[in-house]
């Protein structure tokens, strides 16, 4: 069985700090569910733009890679990624993206261009006999069971039944590859800070013991200036860079 994850970057909804999506992650997170107890493959895709930051909290949550088609922002998503998707036999994907301009549309438009069913607002998925069981979340707390023959797509509802893991080591580990790039440029460019990290020690023991028996100034700024959610968003963008928050 085929499995492909279609993710969106998400927005914090105060400080409009790009994320992950958290409808997204609900999807992956039952996919990796569904690849370890099933014979399954699975393949993250995105379409946007590759140097996004975000897609890489995709990979602390569970993605061993996230394959990204370029796509302008202003372009049709749906075009490209149906043209990839051909031969999966399960989609999963949000019921739609974080932006305050976004319609939802892209997984009815992709079902359509596929030819294949779509099942909306899922809550929770098994798979058996080449058929999807599904849970739908309905109005007013109702929840209503479907089955659908596979290849199908399933939009996952917020209010799914997922638990995402988010694990820095992942992230380490996971790479986002450019579909358009040449298979050995694939992964994540290395900055300057990251060769820095896994660069050998080459100091002496004795300015390696100074340096961890003294406190190094980090730098920073002072922020006096501006609205409180101007100040909130120079915070959050602060502990987002040092990985000491995960959203």
């Amino acid at each position: 069985m085929k499995v492909a994850v279609l993710v969106s970057v998400g927005r914090h909804p105060v400080s409009g700090v790009a994320r992950y999506s958290r409808n997204d992650a609900a999807a992956l997170t039952i996919a990796l569910s569904l690849v370890k107890t099933h014979a399954a493959t699975l393949d993250v895709l995105h379409a946007g733009d590759p140097s996004n930051p975000a897609l890489s909290e995709y990979l602390a949550l569970g993605a061993r890679s996230v394959e990204v088609l370029e796509v302008a922002s202003d372009s049709d998503a749906a075009t490209p990624l149906a043209s990839r998707l051909q031969g999966y036999d399960l989609i999963l994907t949000g019921t739609r993206a974080e932006g305050a301009f976004d319609s939802g549309m892209l997984p009815y438009r992709v079902a359509h261009a596929l030819q294949v069913p779509l099942i909306g607002a899922a809550v929770d998925l098994s798979v058996a006999d080449g058929c999807a069981q599904v849970r739908q979340f309905m109005p007013k707390g109702v929840r209503r069971r479907v089955e659908v023959r596979l290849p199908a797509l399933i939009a996952v509802h917020p209010l799914a039944n997922a638990a995402p893991s988010y694990a820095y080591a992942r992230l380490r580990e996971g790479t986002i590859r450019d579909a358009g790039a040449p298979a050995g440029n694939a992964g994540r460019d290395t900055d300057p800070d990251e060769r820095a990290w896994t660069a050998a020690e080459k100091r002496s023991g004795h300015a390696r013991m100074l340096s961890a028996t003294t406190t190094e100034s980090r730098g920073g700024s002072v922020v006096i200036e501006g609205s409180s959610v101007e100040k909130a968003q120079v915070i959050l963008a602060y502990l987002r860079e040092h990985q000491l928050v995960d959203y």
